[in-house]
């Protein structure tokens, strides 16, 4: 089959029959036609639609090594730094059509696939039979083009204690049968964000395991489609307002739904089995297989998109209203240009200096990439906020699309005018603003790219614990040592 078509996305996801629980409404059949997820999943059906596109497709595909047809570039596995470049230009084409607000196309959960058939060994640690899971699946979701997503960590309820601590254990996703043709899952997990329109959910390792009998339960990867028997999504409330593009244009396309998964003794067949038990393999899912590094890759990529979409919009606003010749805007900009040419940098060490891991992947370096998801998620939380400053009053001072229909235009055209831009125009820009800074839909974009990773000063802990520092410490002690 190879590259679908966006229509064809939107018949399959028409067609499945998932259980999904919005603002007290169960949506089971025509997802894609909603209006909490409808916008969005006409969005996703544009990427799908670029692969197709004669500009954009020669970035976005290559030819499948088993069927010949045209297959998308992140399920390539990179064997050389020009693998690593085709991957990324094919990342950077579909993140500069969302300006990186898409955070989970499709080609995040493709890099991990890929990643982890190459490994098909590691694999091997646990069952032969788990190795050959993953290479079979990978291929399945490369020929057909899925879009998967992901589910992450146990529920928010008392942290304080482990997940197979909390409620008897009964609260966590975990495995309460083992049979001859597969596993039965109860229990919950977060945060599966576009599971209401995606094809598969894959539920794979999150937290370290202790490796303790207790954990036995807790310890799997495994991929179920988004419609299986038991499974129901738990959506929060949509953050696009119902506003038309002009006055929600970020919302009304990209709103990703974020959702709470529950397994209501869900069953999953052995095919689908990828690790069963193993915590100390699981602890090592991401890291030693290079499905990490390779995931990474795609998010660096996807954030400096954004990074210039928030220098392009803080230029743009500077110059309507006047006040980039002011050196405390100027200061503000060249701040938002020193992220996109770290985010750059590092994103292009991270390729020259990639090496063949022991499965003969070419893996991007990883203590380049590591450093790149601690810094990011901090200084995007300034993103917003320079927006905000430059904008000040004038993002309260927004009136909306239907008023430039009425006798209201003229007070717009004469009083909101900009110094380069007409009043119609500025208020367009400024809706753009409102919707990248200070709406709901910013807010929760905030939240993800903090969190993305996980919390922040758990990641510090990992970074400093895993980074060799033995070296510069030498280098110290022989300093103190030195007789000049």
């Amino acid at each position: 089959m190879g590259i679908r078509t966006g229509q064809q996305y939107l018949d399959r996801l028409n067609a499945s029959r998932p259980h999904i629980v919005i603002d007290g409404e169960i949506v089971s059949e025509n997802v894609a036609e909603h209006p909490a997820f409808a916008n969005v999943a006409h969005s996703y059906a544009k990427l799908f639609d670029l692969q197709h596109d004669p500009e954009h497709q020669a970035a976005l595909t290559y030819v499948s090594p088993t069927t010949g047809d045209l297959v998308n570039a992140s399920f390539l596995v990179p064997k050389t730094l020009e693998d690593l470049e085709k991957r990324r230009a094919a990342i950077r084409t579909w993140a500069e059509y969302s300006n990186g607000f898409l955070g989970r196309s499709g080609d995040y959960m493709n890099s991990s696939l890929t990643a982890l058939s190459a490994a098909e060994k590691w694999f091997s640690r646990a069952d032969p039979k788990y190795g050959e899971n993953i290479r079979r699946y990978y291929e399945h979701a490369r020929e057909n083009d899925l879009l998967a997503t992901h589910t992450l960590i146990p529920p928010q309820v008392n942290r304080s204690v482990s997940g197979s601590e909390q409620l008897g254990g009964r609260l966590s996703a975990h495995i309460v049968e083992e049979r001859e043709d597969g596993i039965v899952i109860d229990g919950a997990r977060m945060l599966a964000t576009i599971a209401p329109i995606a094809d598969e959910l894959l539920v794979f390792p999150s937290t370290v395991l202790r490796g303790t009998p207790e954990d036995a339960p807790y310890s799997y990867a495994f991929a179920i489609p988004n419609d299986a028997p038991g499974l129901r999504y738990l959506c929060r409330t949509s953050l696009h307002n119902g506003g038309s593009t002009f006055d929600e244009p970020l919302a009304a396309r990209f709103e990703e739904m974020d959702a709470v998964a529950v397994f209501d003794r869900v069953f999953v067949p052995n095919e689908r089995i990828f690790m069963l038990g193993h915590p100390e393999l699981c602890n090592g899912f991401y890291s030693e297989t290079g499905a990490g590094a390779l995931m990474t890759h795609q998010v660096v990529t996807r954030t400096i998109a954004k990074s210039e979409f928030f220098l392009g919009l803080a230029s743009e606003i500077a110059d309507s209203i006047g006040i980039d010749g002011f050196q405390h805007i100027q200061e503000d900009i060249a701040e938002l240009i020193v992220d996109v040419e770290i985010g750059k940098a590092l994103m292009r060490a991270s390729e020259v200096d990639a090496e063949l891991n022991e499965f003969g992947m070419m893996q991007p370096k990883w203590s380049t990439l590591n450093a790149a998801r601690n810094w990011y998620p901090k200084v995007a939380q300034r993103f917003p906020q320079i927006i905000r400053k430059f904008c000040a009053s004038g993002l309260m001072a927004l009136p909306g699309e239907a008023d430039l229909a009425s006798e209201a235009l003229g007070d717009i055209e004469m009083y909101l005018q900009g110094k380069t831009l007409t009043g119609p125009e500025r208020v367009r820009l400024f809706k753009l603003a409102y919707d990248a800074s200070i709406s709901g839909f910013s807010s929760r974009q905030a939240l993800y790219e903090y969190f993305f990773f996980g919390d922040p000063v758990r990641m510090a802990g990992a970074l400093v614990n895993s980074y060799d520092r033995s070296e510069v410490r030498e280098r110290v002690r022989d300093f103190l040592a030195r007789e000049d």
